[in-house]
């Protein structure tokens, strides 16, 4: 029986339920919903900023794979909550110090 969407109930001899998912395919191929839009023109603002640097950074840049920098995704964050009405505050430098004194494994 269907338990709901991308959900079947199968009731075992023994009284046990096996619930298959996605009639037994990959679950997020099968049955997933995708992302929001509001996920999605975040990831696609971060995409075209990460363009916009390769272009004016192309030249200096090392042929290899790079950490795209934080003020690339910082940019994104503060657009997308002035297109909210939401304003955020600056860390104060003790803040900051905490932010980047964390060590792999503490």
């Amino acid at each position: 029986e269907q338990v709901r969407p991308h959900v079947e109930a199968y009731r075992l001899a023994g009284g046990r339920t096996l619930y298959l998912l996605a009639e037994g395919r990959l679950v997020n191929l099968a049955a997933g919903d995708g992302h929001p839009a509001e996920i999605m023109d975040m990831s696609f603002g971060v995409q075209v900023l990460a363009l916009r640097y390769l272009v004016e950074h192309a030249r200096k840049l090392p042929r290899d794979v790079i950490r795209l920098p934080g003020e690339v995704d910082e940019a994104v964050c503060r657009m997308r909550l002035e297109a909210l009405g939401i304003a955020i505050d600056t860390l104060t430098p003790e803040q900051q110090a905490y932010l980047s004194s964390w060590q792999e494994g503490t």
